[in-house]
């Protein structure tokens, strides 16, 4: 097997990659953490990327982050390596972003100032609340309403799927400002866990343990400056916010179908069947050749996606990479699930038995060809961009 920082010296990675991922990898192989709670586990994965620097990929550096800007490779590399060895570490770091990210991209000073530095330390766990129970693709036919009073803004609705939902220390909420606009009357709003008007206790329980809960807001007044960017400029925010974190839930698959095939590997090096090792039969082989090339394919595609963006900010022609960002996430989240199919296969009984590495894989794997737009949006995406040309 390829060592697993081998992919840095590909030419899609400069120097501070590189150093970022040999350090991450030395980090999270010695990292064990309890998950059988999941809520008190994300508190403490939290906790711990926090201690050691990690959570400052996740912001800017004039907020207390590690580089300049957000940078797509960076999230790559950590979401791809944390995956590795931890989907739930992988989890919490993904939310400080993407909880927070739209406050990167939009927020005031006042706003990045109270809540950046936090995200950076942990000390803040962040939340992105957008979907609703008849809204989740669609994101224009969301009913959450924010109606302007006195003292700010009420509102009223629910958003469910909400990752990081009960442990959340602020939602970045999207709501809708005007409700005969469709996705151009869509707003976000920050609001804090402690708003009075919004209970976070409805939680949902999946197959791979994740704090999520349905928020309910009941006349949830907050501030006038709590509203994040521009009035009903909330979709585009999304949008913006979701390319950079896209390829970022590619890079989260690879990790876990490099995992896959480093389980596959040494497994068959060590199961012994018909005098021999399992390692020792073509169709091993040819299996976990397989594999190999799932995961190369599904690597290059992020990367590549990552890249684009980066270069666009660097240059300061910010290209959209929808489409590429579309390529990643579709391919990567697919193949990653073959890979941990045909891993699974390979271990036969040991691979279903609950507890083994390949079992918690497979369960872990599933959602992620869901979330932040399933597949079929995803190739929506790409086949539209196509038609464009």
């Amino acid at each position: 097997m390829k060592p697993l920082t081998a992919h840095l010296n590909l030419p899609f990675f400069d120097g501070v990659h590189r150093a970022l991922g040999t350090g991450l990898v030395s980090w999270a192989a010695t990292q064990q953490v309890d998950e059988t709670d999941d809520r008190t586990a994300c508190r403490e994965w939290v906790q711990r990327l926090g201690n050691a620097g990690w959570l400052r990929y996740c912001v800017p550096a004039e907020f207390g982050g590690a580089l300049p800007k957000l940078d797509s490779r960076a999230l790559a590399i950590l979401r791809e390596t944390l995956a590795f060895y931890s989907p739930l570490a992988d989890f919490a770091f993904a939310m400080q972003g993407l909880g927070s990210g739209a406050i990167t991209l939009a927020g005031t000073p006042e706003q990045q100032t109270a809540y950046l530095p936090h995200v950076a330390s942990g000390k803040k766990i962040a939340a992105f609340a957008l979907s609703e129970a008849d809204a989740g693709s669609d994101a224009g036919a969301m009913t959450t309403t924010a109606v302007q009073t006195d003292n700010g803004w009420a509102i009223n609705g629910s958003k469910t799927w909400i990752s990081n939902g009960g442990i959340a220390d602020f939602y970045v909420t999207f709501v809708k400002t005007d409700t005969n606009a469709g996705t151009r009357g869509i707003t976000p709003f920050i609001v804090d866990a402690t708003t009075s008007g919004l209970d976070a206790s409805a939680q949902i329980a999946v197959m791979a343990p994740h704090p999520l809960a349905t928020l309910k807001f009941e006349n949830c007044v907050v501030p006038a400056g709590s509203q994040l960017g521009e009035l009903n400029g909330g979709f585009k925010l999304a949008m913006q916010t979701l390319d950079i974190f896209r390829a970022s839930v590619a890079a989260a698959a690879l990790g876990m179908a490099r995992r896959a095939l480093a389980e596959a590997v040494s497994y068959s090096k060590q199961r012994s069947m018909f005098g021999g090792k399992l390692a020792d039969f073509q169709l091993t082989q040819a299996k976990l050749g397989e594999m190999a090339a799932l995961v190369d394919a599904a690597a290059l595609l992020t990367y590549r996606a990552a890249w684009l963006r980066d270069e666009g900010e660097r240059t300061g022609n910010i290209a959209k990479v929808t489409s590429e960002a579309a390529m990643a996430k579709m391919t990567a989240t697919e193949n990653a699930q073959r890979v941990i199919d045909m891993a699974l296969q390979m271990h036969g009984g040991l691979g279903v038995k609950v507890g083994t590495k390949v079992e918690s894989l497979y369960r872990d794997i599933r959602s992620l060809r869901i979330y932040e737009g399933a597949t079929e949006v995803q190739q929506l995406i790409i086949g539209k961009a196509l038609l464009r040309t």
